[in-house]
């Protein structure tokens, strides 16, 4: 999103939009629309937790779609918005792990459809889902070393070995869709025009079955997961935390918004304490 969005006064609009699909509106579409890029402030990531757990207690509700208009689904967190507040990393942060929780701890199946990029924060709610359908064109990464952050490790490691994830990690390297798809981390590859009908197509399927059954299968399966994902991201936010105290996160940030290469100088300290 633009910067003068962050300014004071400036009018807002919802970063998303919801609406009751299906047989008798039991899948609920929640659209990503921020253009450009559908880059996240904080107020937005906590907004979208705040719509995604209402839908989760919601009786009428048996599964929900996530997905995004626009060049691609979602491009992470407003870096425009940290380069001029970097206080908001806190906030940032917390609305990040409030989306990512809500989308996994949600009682109902959540599905994700995804074209273009899937970045950062989209990386964290894809990892956070049930199951995730992709477009021709959608391509995953973590580019966060390359703008002073650590990325969504822990979500992305419920989508890729772990090899994998820490070659995309080390490089910023992107996954095009036919890859996530030969290496299990996305259910099924479309082309684009067919990406919505396909992934409505799927949660209807789901939605006809016990919203009761869906509410076990959900709970059981989450429970037999590997470690406490949740947990598993804390961790890894405190190191966010830490990587934002550096000079070389501040170089990377603005040289992104300026659209510059960065210059890293490797004998830098940590502006104060560890986090």
């Amino acid at each position: 999103m633009t910067q003068a969005s962050h300014d004071e006064g400036a009018a807002r609009r919802p970063a998303f939009t919801i609406a009751r699909v299906g047989t008798q509106g039991a899948v609920a579409e929640l659209t990503l629309d921020r253009p450009p890029v559908n880059a996240l402030d904080s107020e937005d990531w906590y907004a979208l937790a705040a719509a995604i757990d209402a839908l989760g207690r919601d009786d009428s509700v048996r599964v929900i779609l996530l997905r995004g208009e626009g060049r691609g689904f979602c491009a992470g967190v407003d870096i425009k918005e940290l380069a001029a507040y970097p206080e908001r990393i806190v906030a940032v942060n917390a609305g990040n792990y409030a989306t990512f929780r809500a989308v996994h701890r949600s009682t109902k199946p959540v599905i994700v459809a995804v074209h273009g990029f899937v970045l950062g924060g989209g990386i964290g709610i894809c990892g956070a889902a049930d199951i995730v359908i992709a477009s021709q064109c959608a391509r995953f990464g973590v580019p966060e070393i390359d703008r002073g952050a650590m990325g969504g490790g822990a979500h992305l490691q419920r989508m890729f070995g772990v090899q994998k994830v820490r070659a995309m990690y080390f490089t910023g390297d992107m996954v095009d869709a036919d890859e996530a798809w030969r290496l299990g981390a996305v259910e099924r590859v479309v082309p684009r025009e067919a990406l919505r009908h396909a992934a409505l197509e799927l949660a209807q399927r789901i939605a006809e079955k016990s919203g009761a059954m869906l509410a076990l299968a959900k709970e059981a399966l989450n429970g037999v997961e590997d470690g406490d994902l949740e947990d598993k991201y804390r961790w890894e936010q405190g190191f966010t935390l830490q990587a934002y105290m550096t000079n070389d996160s501040t170089e990377a940030r603005s040289a992104f918004v300026e659209k510059r290469s960065a210059q890293f100088d490797d004998a830098r300290q940590p502006r104060e304490g560890r986090a």
